[in-house]
């Protein structure tokens, strides 16, 4: 019990040294940005900027050819460009009263040195390229996790069991009463085997969000077009729906997914179409007469 208590206060200590203490050091690394230019939290504008010019002017590298010197002068014009400023050095103050808001300081001093320097289109396109990039590794990852435990179950092995023999002929060699699956077909057919598993589907570049942001005005073109040519044709000609305009009337009136709606049968697709259940008392009847058969069958 004493051993979990140290790790964990040790951990917690850790935490404190990388994580609250770069939330001050970010303005002035580790030292205080007021005593580099020696005044105090209290000092005024015209205070601060004395201390400035007095400093400056002893280790200018001008003046102090001193390597030391010209490194201390350095962090002198980089405390005094924060303490010159009153909301630089507002947010300054902030992080030091509250060294426990690490994200909130670092975003407020990040915000204020380079978000008026940086074009919002370069930070939107390096958005949707990580963001792109962890959508990939997330639905590859998820892929190859399906991939591996459907590869486990009886049904697939018995699918490759089955092809194997309908390319060596049944000559395969058999041990303990069954038959052993030679690894290097197994790996060959396997590759061959289409296996889309719904949640998990083979990852795409045209379905990644960087893709599709870049293709938002070409999909909404299609979409307009879309709408424009279904509402002449159903809306002013008064045409008779086509099959396939049928088909997704009637696959959106029964909320049905389109992976769920491609599995039917033509028979069952042709009767629920020639139902109209796009149209609501169709529908409702149609609904009516699943539930009876439902409780019908219990």
């Amino acid at each position: 019990m004493a051993t979990a208590s140290f790790r964990y206060y040790a951990v917690v200590s850790l935490l404190a040294i990388f994580f609250i203490q770069p939330s001050i050091s970010i303005y002035c690394d580790e030292d205080d940005c007021y005593d580099l230019l020696g005044v105090t939290q209290s000092s005024n504008a015209s205070e601060i900027k004395r201390a400035y010019y007095k400093l400056s002017l002893k280790h200018h590298p001008d003046k102090n050819p001193d390597p030391e010197s010209k490194k201390l002068f350095v962090k002198i014009a980089n405390a005094y460009e924060i303490l010159k400023d009153d909301a630089t050095r507002a947010q300054y103050d902030y992080a030091i009263e509250h060294p426990e808001e690490v994200f909130y300081n670092t975003a407020r001093y990040y915000h204020a040195y380079y978000g008026h320097k940086t074009d919002p289109r370069a930070v939107l396109v390096g958005l949707l390229i990580v963001l792109s990039g962890i959508q990939y590794l997330n639905q590859w990852t998820r892929y190859h996790q399906a991939i591996d435990m459907v590869k486990r179950t009886p049904a697939y092995k018995n699918k490759l069991k089955s092809l194997e023999l309908e390319r060596t002929g049944a000559l395969s060699s058999k041990k303990k009463g069954g038959y052993k699956i030679d690894k290097k077909m197994q790996e060959d057919i396997g590759k061959e085997l289409e296996l889309q598993i719904k949640g998990a589907e083979k990852p795409s570049i045209w379905g990644l969000l960087g893709v599709r942001f870049m293709l938002l005005p070409y999909t909404l073109g299609k979409l307009v077009l879309w709408y424009g040519s279904w509402y002449w044709r159903y809306k002013i000609n008064k045409t008779s729906y086509s099959w396939e305009d049928a088909s997704y009337l009637t696959r959106r009136a029964l909320g049905a997914p389109p992976d769920s709606w491609e599995n039917l049968d033509d028979s069952t697709k042709n009767d629920l179409i020639n139902r109209r259940l796009w149209v609501k008392s169709n529908l409702d009847v149609y609904l009516s007469e699943m539930r009876k058969e439902s409780k019908r069958r219990r």
